[in-house]
């Protein structure tokens, strides 16, 4: 069954990263939007930045964060992750700093957004629910293709998970 995933990602430095991951077509993901179009979202406030994910989100059986140096903590990220939780979509991460941005350049490892939360009456960690997937090579290249070789496996496993986990 062909998915359909929203890429939730920190915007400025990772688009680049992101789009790598968002075209390799291994499941649908959400519109890209320009550099212009992000601009006039968030020139209108909160409430259309909120109401434009939700729009995203909608349709979506799955919520892939793409993980760079600065993705934990960003207010609309976590927006997204809590969001995509509690609606019952699939959830993951995959670390991608170690692809090549625009000017060829790495980045450092970021921490894990999903550390951030706790679930249920237990309180139990987000990141102990929710896999975040670090690919094991150094080079771009054999980062890109090991994560478009489990990109639509990691999916399935996170929509299993959260569906396991009930609501």
């Amino acid at each position: 069954m062909a998915r359909k995933a929203f890429y939730s990602f920190h915007y400025k430095p990772d688009n680049w990263r992101a789009a790598q991951v968002r075209n390799m077509g291994v499941v649908e993901g959400n519109s890209p939007i320009s550099d212009n179009d992000w601009e006039e979202v968030k020139k209108k406030g909160e409430k259309e930045i909120q109401d434009w994910i939700d729009g995203q989100l909608r349709g979506r059986s799955c919520t892939v964060v793409l993980i760079g140096e600065k993705t934990a903590k960003r207010k609309w990220i976590n927006y997204e992750i809590e969001k995509s939780w509690n609606s019952g979509k699939g959830l993951l991460g995959i670390y991608i700093h170690k692809l090549k941005n625009s000017a060829g350049e790495q980045a450092e490892k970021g921490a894990n957004p999903f550390d951030s939360f706790t679930v249920g009456e237990d309180k139990k960690k987000l990141s102990d629910i929710v896999k975040a997937y670090d690919p094991p090579f150094q080079t771009s290249t054999y980062v890109y293709d090991h994560i478009k070789t489990n990109l639509e496996d990691w999916v399935e496993k996170a929509i299993t998970i959260r569906n396991e986990y009930g609501k």
